[in-house]
Parts: structure tokens; sequence; C-alpha cells
């Protein structure tokens, strides 16, 4: 029951873009999708392989898991990018307005205007 409630409050968090197409479009060609077909049609003889079938019904939630953790290190990226731009400007800013105000400081220091 908590399961299927957790899904819900991320079904209703979910883009329209996520609802209509939520994974990535598989980089693999057409053979090499086929090959993985095939392989995955198969019935594994190695007792991992046999235990992992149990999980195949998780592939999605893999996926999705995947997808959120890669955009949200994206996003984290993006972030830092952001805040070294941000001290890069407000360092301009300060040394524009020193340059503009008069003061004993501002005057031993080499001007930038």
């Amino acid at each position: 029951e908590r399961i299927l409630r957790l899904a819900e409050m991320c079904r209703r968090l979910q883009t329209e873009e996520e609802k209509v197409l939520p994974f990535y479009p598989s980089s693999l060609a057409e053979g090499e999708q086929q090959d993985a077909e095939r392989v995955l049609k198969e019935t594994p003889t190695e007792p991992l392989a046999q235990a992992m079938q149990d999980y195949v019904g998780l592939e999605r939630f893999w996926q999705r898991f995947n997808k959120a953790k890669l955009e949200e290190q994206a996003l984290l990226q993006q972030r830092a990018a952001l805040s070294l731009r941000n001290q890069e400007l407000r360092g301009l800013l300060q040394q524009y307005l020193e340059g503009l105000s008069v003061s004993p400081e501002v005057l031993s220091k080499p001007n930038p205007l």
C-alpha cells in the first residue's frame, strides 16, 4: 500500500512529457536491439541470472530512478556553474562601484576606470 501511495504521489509530480514518453529512446542500433531482445527471451542457466529474472519487473523503476539521478547531477553542476558566474559578476560590480567612489582606500588601489 505504501509503495502504491508513493507511486501515485510521484505520478502527480511528473511532467506531461514524462507521462507520455517516460524514457529516453534506445541508443542501440536495430541489429543490437534485436540481439538484446533475443538474449532477454532466452531462459537463463546460471543461478544469478535466474535470480535476476525475479526482478525484471523493477527494470522500469530503475530506468526512472537513474534518469532522475542523472537530472539531479546535471542540475547540481549547473548550480555550481551559476554560483561561480554569480561570484565573478559580484566581483566586477564591486570593482565598478569602487571606481565610482572617491576615498583614500580606493585612491590607493589601481582605478579600474
